[in-house]
């Protein structure tokens, strides 16, 4: 699904809730996480509504990624979208981060540690909302999105450069 791109200037609200103490060394995650959504959200014009954010560690994410894709291995970032409500503010669903997998990745490819946050958070979101990388050409349409609200936010385009392997966000 390929949601139409819009602009607004409201944006979900965000409710984080840090589950490991491994956030703590980066203080201004939470921030770049709202920043992140708010650009989505204007490139997107999503209905209003609320996405929950988990800033966690690789255990949590493990048995989350075990139990509900049954991959038994920790990843970045994972996405639940919520069912939609039968009335009320609309809920997107969760967004779950994992610290030591994105402070791994930032070592192993160069990143800054806020900059991959931000694209992740962005790429959860975009899941939330419909998007999906299961063909070449969803991949393709969902990394062009990614970019160009990356370069909102003023932050590097994280495909700039980079021989990323499909699948591996």
């Amino acid at each position: 699904m390929t949601p139409a791109l819009k602009r607004r200037e409201a944006a979900p609200s965000v409710d984080i809730q840090i589950a490991s103490p491994l956030w703590d060394a980066q203080p201004l995650a939470e921030q770049t996480v709202r920043d992140a959504i708010a650009a989505a959200a204007a490139a997107l014009a999503p209905d209003d509504g609320e996405v929950s954010i988990v800033l966690t560690d690789d255990a949590a994410i493990r048995a989350l990624n075990r139990d509900w894709r049954g991959i038994d291995k920790p990843t970045n970032v994972l996405s639940f979208p919520a069912p939609a409500p039968a009335g009320g503010e609309k809920m997107y669903g969760d967004i779950v981060l994992a610290y030591e997998t994105i402070a791994r990745e930032c070592h192993d490819e160069d990143r800054v540690f806020l900059h991959h946050l931000a694209h992740l958070t962005v790429h959860g979101f975009l899941h939330l909302i419909g998007y999906d990388h299961q063909t070449d050409s969803d991949a393709d349409a969902m990394e062009a999105l990614e970019s160009k609200i990356m370069i909102a936010l003023t932050l590097p385009d994280p495909y700039l450069g980079r021989d990323l392997a499909r699948g591996d966000i």
